[in-house]
């Protein structure tokens, strides 16, 4: 089966099991990249289970605009998130984006990386 976004669903990792967020991609498109997000969104709350989250950035503009729409829908998963990791930003958008969820109250571990395959490990891996 796959996401919205395109993804696999479930996709299993190093012994564990992963949805991943492909947002990226998008460069500039944001209305394209904010109907994914509602899309995902909806397909997660429909699971009914929790979940560690790998999210793809690559190529896509992370604007304010972005990063609060960004922001907001991992609000609204929160109930249904164990673990956030994100890949492909740039060191601005990664510290502007850092500030956002901090002050979101998002409770779950978020981690940025820049490999994938390190951030994959990461949400697998059961230390917070």
């Amino acid at each position: 089966m796959k996401s919205p976004g395109g993804s696999e669903y479930p996709y299993y990792y190093k012994g564990g099991e992963i949805h991943c967020l492909k947002y990226g991609s998008k460069y500039k498109d944001q209305e394209k990249l904010f109907e994914i997000m509602r899309q995902e969104e909806e397909f997660i709350k429909l699971t009914n289970k929790k979940h560690r989250i790998w999210i793809d950035l690559y190529k896509t503009t992370t604007t304010n605009k972005v990063r609060q729409e960004l922001v907001q829908n991992l609000i609204n998963m929160n109930e249904q998130i164990i673990k956030i990791s994100f890949v492909g930003l740039s060191g601005f958008s990664k510290w502007r984006l850092k500030r956002m969820l901090k002050r979101s109250g998002i409770s779950c571990p978020i981690s940025f990386y820049s490999d994938p395959e390190d951030a994959k490990t990461w949400l697998v891996n059961e230390r917070k």
